[in-house]
């Protein structure tokens, strides 16, 4: 899945939403690309799991 994240402006934020998709599912993979504030995830969790997770550590995501 990807995910346009706006408010995702630096490497803190990127290291941030990574921790908070793995603690939904710890095995999967995160690609950030800052620039474009896009994040590439594969993962078992649903859409629905990951934005949830991601909107309550105040990192909305609108899925691409």
């Amino acid at each position: 899945m990807k995910l346009l994240i706006e408010n995702m402006t630096c490497g803190g934020c990127a290291r941030g939403v990574t921790a908070t998709i793995q603690d939904v599912d710890p095995a999967a993979k995160v690609e950030v690309d800052l620039a474009t504030k896009i994040v590439t995830v594969e993962s078992t969790a649903t859409v629905d799991q990951i934005t949830a997770a991601l909107a309550e550590d105040d990192f909305p995501a609108q899925v691409q």
